[in-house]
């Protein structure tokens, strides 16, 4: 009598079904959504390409801005004294670039310098409404940038003081002293006692030369601002003349 082996029939063990079967579906499913997939890939790409892009655009415009601006500052400062009408021709030009800067490339790191360095331009060739708006341009479009900020103050109140409207210079120059981190604090508070004290504002001018005196101890404007206070209060408090001594009645001529 024989006996037959039985082969138990093959089967894949749990896991490995379970593998088998998660693939079939994953087959199936890259299969019935691949044009999706497709579509999705290549927006991917697109986008990644916009971005890219979007970088390269920005360097490039910063790069011609940087550019326009080291051309316009070498005008401004080349300026010979010995010959006014190269001069005034240079100023123009270095307006005209710092013009372009701003206008075209607004948004490149250049751009508050060379608004800055327009507003200084015009200040320079006498136009005085004209840098008076280009500061006021760089407060209200480039105000964040607190480094330049104080100096565009300082600068915008010697204009005004220019033009002769004092009280619109001491209200910008005091406008510096609410600027965090501004490093000119000390010269605006000079600038607007000073200003205080020519419009016959004594009060005024002997607060902010005090506080120049006790919050900025070691600025070059101390020594010269605790004169001036010597100064004023001499002139508040004068001292009262000392009384003139009584004259003698002159001696009687002897008698021969």
């Amino acid at each position: 009598m024989t006996y037959r082996i039985k082969v138990p029939p093959r089967t894949l063990p749990v896991d490995e079904a379970h593998l088998v079967s998660g693939l079939e579906h994953w087959v199936h499913g890259l299969a019935t959504y691949r044009w999706s997939i497709v579509v999705g890939f290549l927006l991917l790409l697109l986008t990644g390409g916009g971005v890219w892009g979007v970088f390269w655009y920005d360097a490039q415009n910063a790069s011609k801005a940087q550019e326009l601006e080291r051309e316009a500052t070498v005008h401004l400062f080349t300026r010979a004294a010995s010959d006014p009408q190269k001069a005034a021709a240079n100023l123009k030009e270095a307006i005209a670039l710092y013009q372009r800067v701003v206008n075209e490339y607004p948004r490149t790191p250049t751009a508050p310098l060379a608004q800055f360095s327009l507003g200084n331009a015009y200040l320079q060739s006498n136009d005085l409404a004209s840098a008076i708006e280009a500061y006021n341009r760089f407060i209200s479009t480039y105000g964040t940038h607190v480094s330049l900020l104080g100096l565009v103050y300082q600068k915008l109140g010697y204009a005004y003081q220019l033009k002769g409207d004092l009280e619109q210079a001491v209200k910008a120059y005091l406008t510096i002293i609410e600027i965090p981190g501004a490093m000119n604090r000390d010269h605006a508070l000079f600038e607007a006692a000073r200003l205080e004290e020519n419009r016959s504002k004594p009060d005024e001018a002997l607060k902010h030369y005090q506080e120049l005196m006790k919050t900025y101890p070691n600025s070059p404007l101390t020594s010269e601002a605790a004169m001036r206070v010597k100064v004023m209060e001499a002139k508040k408090n004068p001292d009262p003349a000392p009384d003139a001594p009584a004259l003698s009645a002159p001696p009687k001529p002897s008698k021969p």
